[in-house]
C-alpha cells in the first residue's frame, strides 16, 4: 500500500527515532511509505483547552494535507492523535462538504498497530528483541479506539521479548496533554502508582504506542533512578 505518516508532535520534536522506526517496519512489509510535510499538530492540545476555532483550523488543514497525499492509508503513532481526528474532528468539521470530505479521512486513519494488525493482517514483523518487558495502555489507544489487543498482538511474536502484564495496565499515567499541566500534582500521583505497578513486574521496558505517556512515565522513571527504559512499540518492532 501507500502509506501517509502522520507523525504527532511529541515524536516529531523529541522522538525522532520512532518516525524512523515505524518507517522501517512499514518499508519492510513492503509498503511506499510517504510523509506530507505540510502536516501540522492535529489540534487537540487547543481542542482541549476550549479553543476550537484554532483546532478546526489545524483540522481542516489536516483533510487538506492528507486529502492531496492520494494515500491508501494514513497511518498515526499516537492512539490519541488518531482518536482526535476519528472521534473529535466531526465535532469541529460540521459543515456537510467538508464532513463529506472527512468522512473518508477518518476511516484511512488508522494507529501504527491497528494498521497492521486489522488493516494488512500482519501480527509478526519478524522482530528480535531480548529482554523482559510490560505494556501501558493509553488513555485514548483503548477508551476512544477500543484498542487492547493489537498491540499485543505484536508483541507476542517478537521473538525473544518476555510480555508480563501489570496490574491495573488500564491506569493513567497521569499525562493527559494539558492536564498534567494544570493539575501537576495530581499527574505526579497517578505516575507514581503507575510508575510502582511497572516496577512490581520486574520488566526492564514499559512499552506503549503513545511517546507522550512514555514521556511522562521515562520523567518519573529517571527521577526516582529507576532502572526501567521506555520504548514505542514502533521501536521493539524494528529491532533484528
Amino acid at each position: 500500500m501507500k502509506v501517509a505518516l502522520f507523525v504527532p508532535c511529541f515524536v516529531d520534536q523529541f522522538f525522532p527515532q520512532v518516525g524512523i522506526a515505524a518507517v522501517k517496519v512499514l518499508r519492510k512489509l513492503g509498503h511506499e511509505v510517504v510523509f506530507p510535510t505540510e502536516q501540522t499538530c492535529c489540534g487537540q492540545p487547543a481542542f482541549n483547552s476550549g479553543y476550537w476555532d484554532e483546532a478546526r483550523t489545524l483540522a481542516h488543514r489536516f483533510v487538506d494535507v492528507f486529502e492531496d497525499a492520494k494515500c491508501d492509508a494514513i497511518v498515526s503513532l499516537s492512539g490519541s492523535c488518531t482518536a482526535m481526528v476519528r472521534n473529535f474532528y466531526p465535532e469541529l468539521l460540521t459543515k456537510p462538504a467538508l464532513a463529506a470530505r472527512l468522512k473518508k479521512i477518518r476511516e484511512n486513519t488508522f494507529e501504527f498497530s491497528e494498521f497492521l494488525v486489522e488493516r494488512t493482517g500482519v501480527t509478526d514483523v519478524g522482530a528480535k528483541f531480548d529482554g523482559k518487558a510490560t505494556y501501558h495502555d493509553s488513555c485514548h489507544a483503548l477508551r476512544e479506539l477500543r484498542m487492547k489487543d493489537t498491540p499485543r498482538i505484536l508483541l507476542a511474536g517478537v521473538k525473544g521479548l518476555e510480555l508480563v502484564e501489570m496490574r491495573d495496565t488500564d491506569q493513567c499515567c497521569g499525562f493527559g496533554g494539558t492536564f498534567s499541566v494544570k493539575f501537576p500534582m495530581i499527574s505526579t500521583a497517578m505516575c507514581e502508582s503507575k510508575v510502582e505497578r511497572i516496577v512490581e513486574t520486574g520488566a526492564q521496558f514499559v512499552i506503549s504506542t503513545d511517546s507522550s505517556c512514555l514521556m511522562q512515565i521515562q520523567g518519573l522513571l529517571d527521577r526516582r533512578e529507576i532502572p526501567v527504559k521506555s520504548l514505542h512499540l514502533a521501536e521493539v518492532l524494528a529491532r533484528q
